[in-house]
């Protein structure tokens, strides 16, 4: 079924094309779909090396229709911060005590956030929540002492884009029920992040080349040339 429902979808896309943004979306929601509501995805290729420390790309954006899921999220953080934490959302809040909890095992959240003065407590587990993508960053806004905001956009739908080895970012822009209109507005919104965090060590050309696709979908090819850098 999967392989008949792919081979369909596949003959809506011209894989010779480079589409707008506006009909690569439009063509996406054509496609069949699963029975389960897939995340869209969009691969974006850099003119940049992400083996130069100065040629790093990365941030975090807040979506205009977030991402479709609820995040779990957890705050390190104490006193009057600890309540702000509490009460803007968090999933669960403390110091210490969360971070023994995590060391024994203890993994049941999406993403966390720290205010710079318990940094050093939250280092301890470094080890544990770095390989996972979890460690909190202050260039992902994940430490600050404006937890409030901070817990509210992740829960919103806040992603995160780092480019990989390879020089593409991949990143999630929402389900496919969201429709063409509110993805495309999630995805302008990532692509406008992706351009401002262009390191001004980059040289030639920044945006190389560009995809949107579902969790089974095929990918469409988006025409980069008409985007101004």
């Amino acid at each position: 079924m999967f392989a008949k429902k792919y081979k369909k979808s596949s003959g809506l896309v011209d894989k010779q094309k480079k589409y707008s943004i506006e009909e690569a979306f439009a063509v996406l929601d054509k496609m069949e779909k699963a029975k389960f509501d897939e995340t869209v995805d969009v691969a974006i290729r850099l003119g940049v090396d992400p083996k130069q420390s100065d040629q790093m790309v990365r941030g975090a954006i807040p979506l205009p229709h977030g991402l479709g899921k609820t995040l779990r999220v957890i705050v390190f953080a104490k006193g009057d911060k600890e309540k702000e934490a509490r009460d803007a959302g968090a999933n669960e809040v403390g110091a210490d005590d969360l971070v023994e909890k995590i060391k024994n095992g203890w993994m049941d959240f999406d993403k966390a956030i720290a205010t710079p003065d318990l940094m050093g407590v939250v280092s301890k587990i470094g080890k544990i929540l770095g390989p996972r993508g979890l460690m909190p960053n202050p260039k992902l806004g994940t430490v600050t002492f404006d937890v409030a905001k901070a817990v509210k956009e992740a829960k919103a739908g806040r992603v995160e884009f780092r480019v990989e080895k390879s020089g593409i970012i991949h990143a999630p822009i929402g389900k496919r029920s969201f429709g063409a209109a509110k993805l495309k507005d999630n995805f302008n919104v990532l692509l406008e992040a992706v351009i401002k965090a262009k390191p001004s060590s980059a040289k030639g050309t920044y945006l190389r080349s560009m995809a949107v696709s579902s969790t089974m979908s095929p990918g469409v090819r988006m025409n980069v040339s008409a985007i101004k850098v």
